[in-house]
C-alpha cells in the first residue's frame, strides 16, 4: 500500500519545491543570539523572535541550571494527576499579576493554549468573531468548537460590527484577534475592538505572543498599550518569544475561565506539564522584565533605524513601528533566492511564501531585536541592497 502512497507523496513534495515554497532547516551550531553558527559560517541573525536577547542572557541560563538541580527534567504526568510543583503555581501567579488578569493556565505552548480555549467556553448555541489574519492556531482551535464561526477583514471595524450585529441572536460571543500579527507586524485596534464589544456585549480575546514583554510602557502588550488591560477577557501568549525563547505558552484571564478550563480543556488536561526549568527561568524573565526598559528602548532603536534605512534604499516594507518588519518580494522564488543570496552575505533570514502568506505576498520577515548593536542593523541593510543588485544583475 505504502508504495502508491510514496510515489503520491514525493510528486507533492516536487511540486512544492517546483513552486519554490520548499522549507529547509538549517542546523544552527550555537546558542540563539544576535548572532550565530550555521554550515556557512558566524551569521547575524535577523530572523528569531528573541526580541530582548533574553534567549542566552546569563541569568536566565543560570536560573535553568540551578531549576534542574531543585526541581528536575521532567514531570512525567500531567498537572492534575502528580504533575504541578510550587514553581508552576508561582509562575502562573506572577504571569497574572504582570498581565492585569485574575487568573492563568500554563499550556505546553500557545497553539495548545489556542487549540483549548473555543471547544471548552463555547458550543453550538454560540458564536466567534475571528480576525481574518489570525495565527493558525486560533484558526485551527475554533474548528475544534462546534460554534457558529464569523470572520471579519483584518482590523476592520466595520465589518467587525456587522458580525456582531449577525450574531445577536446567540448566547456568548467570543471576539478574537491577534495582538499584533505575526507575518505583517500590524497591531490590533483593541480599544475600538473593546467598545464594539461592550456595545454588543462580547467577550475579547487577544493572543498576544508577538507583543508581551516589549510592547507597552511597561512591556505588558497590546492591552496595556491601548488602555483596555480590564478590559480583555482573554489573553493567550507564549513564552517561546520575548520572555526567554524556550517553549510554553498560557492563558490568562476571568477566574472562572481559567478555572473552567483547568477542568475541560483537553490539551490541558492530556499534555505532560511545562519542564520545571522552563517555568524557573520564566520567573527570572519577569524579574529581568521589571528594569527591562532599557531593552526596549534599544529594540525600538533598532527597529526604526531599520525600516528607515530600508525605505530610503527603495525596499517596500509593510508600515508600522514594530519589531517585524517585512520587506515585501511578491515572488515566492525570488524571495527564497533573496533569502540565500543575504545568507552568502551573512545576514541569516527567512522567505516567507504560500500558505503562510497570502499566494504573490511572499516577503522576508526580518525580526528586529535588541541583542542586535546599529552596527549590525547597518550591516544588515547593507547586505539587503547588495543582495538585490545580486539578484536583478
Amino acid at each position: 500500500m505504502y508504495a502508491s502512497v510514496r510515489d503520491d507523496l514525493r510528486t507533492t513534495l516536487d511540486e512544492i519545491r517546483a513552486a519554490g515554497l520548499y522549507k529547509p532547516e538549517r542546523v544552527i551550531g550555537t546558542p540563539q543570539s544576535a548572532s550565530v553558527s550555521v554550515a556557512s559560517g558566524e551569521v547575524l541573525n535577523f530572523c528569531a523572535n528573541n526580541y530582548l536577547g533574553l534567549a542566552d542572557h546569563p541569568e536566565v541560563v543560570a536560573a535553568a541550571k540551578e531549576a534542574l538541580d531543585r526541581w528536575g527534567y521532567g514531570m512525567a504526568s500531567v498537572r492534575f494527576i502528580c504533575g504541578t510543583q510550587d514553581v508552576h503555581k508561582e509562575l502562573e501567579a506572577r504571569l497574572s499579576a504582570f498581565l492585569g488578569q485574575e487568573d492563568t493556565i500554563l499550556y505546553s505552548s500557545c497553539f495548545d493554549a489556542n487549540g483549548g480555549v473555543f471547544e471548552t467556553l463555547l458550543g453550538p448555541e454560540d458564536a466567534v468573531i475571528s480576525d481574518a489574519l489570525n495565527h493558525a492556531s486560533i484558526i485551527d482551535g475554533i474548528r475544534l468548537s462546534k460554534a457558529r464561526r464569523h470572520r471579519y477583514a483584518n482590523r476592520d471595524l466595520a465589518d467587525l460590527e456587522q458580525q456582531l450585529k449577525e450574531t445577536q441572536d446567540v448566547r456568548r460571543r467570543l471576539i478574537v484577534t491577534d495582538g499584533v500579527f505575526s507575518m505583517d507586524g500590524y497591531v490590533a485596534p483593541l480599544a475600538e475592538i473593546c467598545d464594539l464589544a461592550d456595545r454588543y456585549d462580547a467577550m475579547v480575546m487577544v493572543d498576544d505572543s508577538h507583543a508581551v514583554g516589549f510592547v507597552g510602557p511597561g512591556g505588558r502588550g497590546t492591552p496595556e498599550l491601548h488602555g483596555v488591560m480590564d478590559r480583555v477577557d482573554i489573553i493567550t501568549g507564549t513564552l517561546g518569544k520575548a520572555l526567554g525563547g524556550a517553549s510554553g505558552g498560557y492563558v490568562a484571564a476571568r477566574a472562572e475561565i481559567v478555572d473552567l478550563l483547568r477542568q475541560r480543556s483537553r490539551p490541558y488536561l492530556f499534555s505532560n506539564s511545562l519542564a520545571p526549568v522552563i517555568a524557573a527561568a520564566s520567573l527570572k524573565v519577569l524579574d529581568l522584565l521589571e528594569s527591562a526598559g532599557d531593552l526596549r528602548e534599544r529594540l525600538n532603536a533598532n527597529t526604526a533605524l531599520f525600516r528607515t534605512k530600508m525605505t530610503e534604499a527603495g525596499f517596500e516594507i509593510l508600515p508600522g513601528d514594530h519589531a517585524i518588519a517585512p520587506v515585501m518580494i511578491g515572488d515566492a522564488a525570488e524571495a527564497g533566492r533573496m533569502a540565500e543570496l543575504l545568507l552568502e552575505r551573512g545576514v541569516y533570514v527567512i522567505g516567507f511564501s504560500y500558505p503562510v502568506v497570502p499566494m504573490g505576498q511572499a516577503r522576508i520577515r526580518v525580526q528586529l531585536s535588541a541583542a542586535h548593536s546599529t552596527e549590525d542593523v547597518e550591516r544588515a541593510v547593507a547586505a539587503f541592497i547588495d543582495a538585490r543588485e545580486a539578484l536583478q544583475g
